[in-house]
């Protein structure tokens, strides 16, 4: 068995639950994933007696339970803490030399991004835009020594090139991955996010979620194709992303 290392990048403290059984599959056969989550998701809340510092410490609560129940461990979960809303007004120098840094020191085989589009630029909804692109872009400095030099001269960061990248929330879909047998897994994940999908969004009460809300994900992430099977597209793309 190859034990292979995936890093996923997430806008928000939830967003990885668009591939949470891919995730948990990779986990399931023996691979280590990491990851990273640009902001705090500190704004996304309807409850008028919110605040964001409150949600912020809800929402990675959350976040750290569903991933536990993925096999992603606390401390794999990378936390640039921006402010939800806000990653397009961030210095992208600042947010391309960060995302750089994670690739040289963790060095995937594999990374998980929204996808920016192939011909034409993809759009997306604030965050997710910046982190489609700033990922990619991040990743692609990476490979070449002489973007953010000061990484490995003090701290060792050899260049590192990542050749295999698997864009989600995509438009053009060209691989899909066979989830029925995780699917619980990504359900039980996806209900740990009480206050963003469903009636804890416009008011929490506390960590159990609706019963209503919890059948309405059921169906939504049991739902099968023709064949009778359940899975998440992705657009796959093999290449270095290089010059």
């Amino acid at each position: 068995l190859l034990i292979k290392t995936i890093m996923y990048f997430s806008p928000h403290p939830d967003d990885e639950m668009t591939s949470a059984g891919t995730l948990a599959k990779l986990i399931k056969n023996g691979n280590t994933v990491y990851v990273v989550v640009y902001t705090s998701g500190n704004k996304g809340s309807r409850d008028l007696d919110m605040t964001s510092e409150r949600l912020a410490w809800i929402r990675k609560r959350e976040n750290i339970e569903a991933d536990k129940i993925l096999g992603i461990p606390e401390e794999n979960i990378i936390w640039l803490g921006y402010d939800d809303g806000m990653l397009e007004y961030v210095p992208e120098k600042e947010l391309c030399e960060k995302v750089c840094r994670l690739i040289r020191k963790y060095r995937p085989d594999a990374v998980f991004s929204l996808d920016p589009g192939s011909n034409w630029m993809q759009w997306h909804k604030t965050d997710h835009r910046m982190s489609a692109f700033i990922t990619v872009d991040g990743a692609r400095a990476a490979a070449y020594h002489l973007y953010f030099p000061h990484q490995r001269i003090y701290e060792g960061l050899q260049p590192y090139t990542v050749t295999d990248y698997f864009f989600y929330d995509s438009r053009e879909p060209n691989y899909k991955v066979d989830i029925t047998d995780v699917a619980e897994l990504k359900f039980q994940a996806m209900c740990k996010h009480v206050s963003q999908f469903g009636k804890g969004n416009r008011k929490y009460t506390g960590p159990e979620m609706d019963p209503a809300d919890k059948e309405r994900i059921r169906k939504r992430v049991f739902k099968k194709d023709p064949d009778g099977r359940i899975y998440e597209k992705f657009r796959r793309l093999q290449e270095s992303l290089s010059f």
